[in-house]
């Protein structure tokens, strides 16, 4: 049951080992080698535990009655299993990371191709020491003034500055 309980759990210890930073190499052997020999322990275990030979402990115990009383709640206890409560909750709590990973990878490549667009138009306009102001506010709209509406300078509002 161990030994099953255990290979359902298996860490893969490869991709765990390329996200350990360098400076925690010391404390991932420590883990890794404490975890092998825990694992090793286990599956040395046996599958269910060793029957009890309660007529050798019947000739050897002077007292009558006795062995036949622990047999009886020996075989009468039972030894209750925690129930699992968490596992739901972290699966749920996995699925909306990964899909809050998804959509921000997402928003990532989005962003990505913007900048790549802006990056190009920035390696093909005319160079700055060649513009004109005409040739900068049709690059950059933004620093065009309103003469008309602002006819003061700076030609913007004071709060755009």
């Amino acid at each position: 049951m161990a030994a099953r309980r255990v290979a359902l759990k298996s860490i893969d210890w490869l991709a765990f080992a390329e996200r350990v930073p360098p400076n925690q190499r010391g404390m991932f052997n420590a883990l890794k080698t404490r975890s092998d020999a825990i694992g090793a322990k286990l599956t040395s275990l046996p599958e269910a535990p060793a029957a009890i030979d309660w007529s050798l402990y019947r000739s050897t115990v002077a007292k009558a009655g006795m062995v036949d009383e622990f047999e009886k709640k020996f075989t009468a206890l039972q030894i209750p299993h925690p129930a699992d409560t968490q596992t739901s909750a972290i699966n749920a709590q996995e699925a909306e990371s990964n899909k809050s990973a998804s959509a921000y990878i997402e928003g990532s490549k989005a962003r990505i191709a913007q900048y790549e667009q802006e990056l190009d138009k920035f390696k093909n306009m005319i160079p700055f020491d060649e513009m004109t102001n005409e040739d900068l506010n049709d690059t950059f709209p933004e620093t065009k003034l309103d003469k008309v509406k602002y006819p003061y300078w700076p030609h913007k509002p004071i709060a755009d500055l």
